[in-house]
């Protein structure tokens, strides 16, 4: 059996004789070594030598032309793999200077097998330890640089300390912060000469001097020499040498953290593209839609109504390749079953009665760009499948058309249903619900968005001031607490809303109590049960002039005569019902006003 190591050693033989050539490639083929290359000339071996690397270089002395003492003298090029010399007649001064030139070894002719094989055996051990030794080198070199580039770069301020309490390396960190507010703290210096304030880090390195053991993460505050003071987070560790584990002296880690919070918030967006919100929430979402926006891949925007799932798919459209492209949204609610195939995928002329012209459906019309689908879990299971196999293939039929379409498509889908449990209780494909969620982006709800409520109020506030022309600057401090408790079980859109309103009946520059709607100033829901059992929820009534309840027998003629205000504006209708456009066309199915 060939040794692996053998077999991936290569070997050059230089000789005039063609039959010592072939001996040698023979005996050391054998032993298993390979590859086996031989040449019969210094300039054909040289021509070798510039073309591949060799482990092992076997070459005569006396040939014709140039001798190997010449292909020795090739190592000031930098040839590092080790060489033997073999010649028929040996002599003190021709081992000699082939052992001043670099020959690891000679040969005398006749060359037994055996003297052969144990010579390269151990030139290619030496070889072999040589090279473990340069890789050794190499590693060791680049960690210490790895070690130097952490150490200079690394945010935190690091000093470590002798035996002596004097310092003998800092990092950029702590030399610039030292530079600019310690003037007194330098390599070289001793701790305990220091400010008077340092005198809690001289006694960390007492601490670890005695006991050679880490002393924990604390906080002290620290007066500086050129005035104020500064809380520092401060840990002290043993250094100890690599080699011999033996104790050279303190590390001291510290960090000033006085005003890390307001760095943190600092650094937080309170706006990203159309969204706004400064809670950890938010920012997560808006990392999310960066990172996700530059991969190509169907995602899925989840969330209850009202969370902003529309302007997530905008903000992914935007971030993305295809920003230059169309961005085509598509309402799987607004538009009847009957007609959703060929809103969505296009029909050809004639292909049923109406369809006096071939027509581009929103799929066709979104190539190259991204199709947003909202409320994708209320499809039939028949456009379940038409758009599973879409996605699969990036093909498509529009209806009467026999030949398949081909586009370029992003997906994005959005739900506020929970399609999870849909796939279990069989409403929803499961096969189609994992081609959608290849990425997932949860919205969280407004109760659960810390500090993003008076954002999103001044937000809104200056939109609907500037529409409605009026000259409104803010809101009440009471009105604002009301906002901030309340549950807001439509969300976003329902506070939009609602400031809408706010702002429709503000007769002053303040937003008041007087002009929020009565649920808000309760804390009740927006559905509530009355005395009687029957519900009623808080809708918009022209006829009161604002919100009003009315009961869900009224709900009906309620829709109709909103829809008739609104001149079949199902958009503006469901704005003004105070309920999101896809629950108004539920609502509209349901009593059969399709």
């Amino acid at each position: 059996m060939i040794d692996l190591e053998k077999s991936e050693t290569s070997i050059l033989v230089v000789d005039d004789e063609e039959s010592l050539r072939l001996t040698f490639q023979m005996f050391l083929g054998r032993e298993g070594y390979g590859p086996v290359v031989t040449a019969s000339t210094f300039e054909e071996a040289m021509g070798l030598i510039e073309q591949q690397t060799f482990d092992l270089i076997i070459s005569d002395i006396v040939m014709e032309g140039a001798s190997g003492i010449d292909l020795l003298r090739v190592r000031e090029l930098g040839l590092e793999c080790p060489m033997v010399m073999v010649t028929g007649y040996p002599n003190i001064n021709t081992a000699s200077e082939a052992v001043r030139l670099g020959a690891f070894d000679y040969l005398a002719k006749p060359v037994k097998k055996a003297d052969l094989l144990r010579t390269a055996r151990m030139a290619l051990q030496q070889y072999s330890l040589w090279k473990e030794k340069e890789r050794l080198t190499v590693e060791k070199e680049r960690y210490q640089q790895y070690l130097e580039t952490i150490f200079r770069s690394v945010r935190d301020m690091i000093v470590t300390v002798d035996h002596d309490l004097r310092v003998v390396q800092m990092n950029d960190q702590a030399k610039n912060w030292a530079a600019t507010h310690m003037p007194g703290l330098a390599i070289g210096t001793n701790l305990e000469d220091v400010a008077d304030s340092f005198a809690v880090f001289a006694a960390d390195v007492q601490k670890v001097l005695e006991c050679q053991e880490a002393v924990s993460e604390h906080r002290i505050e620290v007066n500086l020499e050129t005035g104020g003071h500064v809380v520092f987070r401060i840990s002290a560790s043993p250094l100890e040498s690599q080699q011999d584990k033996g104790f050279l002296g303190v590390v001291l880690v510290f960090r000033d953290v006085s005003r890390l919070e307001d760095l943190e918030k600092r650094g937080k967006r309170t706006y990203f593209h159309r969204l706004a919100g400064v809670s950890r929430a938010m920012q997560t979402v808006y990392t999310l839609i960066e990172n996700v926006g530059q991969v190509d891949t169907s995602v899925l925007i989840t969330g209850e109504s009202g969370t902003g799932k529309e302007l997530v798919a905008e903000a992914l459209h935007a971030e993305s390749p295809r920003r230059e492209m169309p961005l085509v949204k598509f309402d799987c609610t607004s538009i009847p079953e009957n007609l959703m195939e060929s809103e969505l995928f296009g029909h050809k002329k004639g292909a049923f009665t109406g369809a006096d012209r071939n027509r581009e459906g929103r799929i066709l019309q979104a190539d190259g760009g991204t199709l947003f689908l909202d409320e994708i879990g209320d499809i039939s299971p028949l456009m379940q499948l038409r758009l599973l196999r879409f996605l699969q293939e990036r093909t498509f039929y529009p209806v009467g058309e026999d030949r398949p379409v081909t586009v370029d498509v992003r997906v994005v889908a959005a739900t506020n249903a929970d399609l999870k449990q849909k796939v279990q209780r069989g409403e929803f494909r499961e096969d189609l619900y994992y081609r959608l969620r290849v990425i997932d982006i949860s919205l969280p709800p407004l109760r659960d968005r810390q500090g993003d409520l008076p954002i999103l109020v001044e937000l809104f506030l200056a939109r609907f001031s500037k529409r409605l022309n009026k000259n409104i600057t803010g809101i009440s401090d009471q009105a604002l607490q009301l906002l901030t408790a309340y549950r807001w079980p439509g969300n976003v859109r329902e506070l939009e809303h609602v400031v809408e309103r706010a702002c429709v009946l503000c007769t002053d520059d303040t937003i008041t109590t007087a002009n929020l709607p009565e649920e808000v100033r309760s804390g009740d829901r927006v559905v509530a049960a009355s005395a009687n059992g029957a519900g009623t929820e808080t809708v918009f009534s022209a006829e009161a002039g604002g919100f009003a309840p009315v009961s869900r027998e009224n709900e009906e003629a309620h829709i109709v005569s909103v829809i008739a205000q609104t001149d079949g504006n199902k958009a503006k209708a469901a704005r003004l019902l105070g309920i999101d456009r896809s629950t108004l066309y539920r609502k509209m199915k349901a009593y059969g006003l399709e």
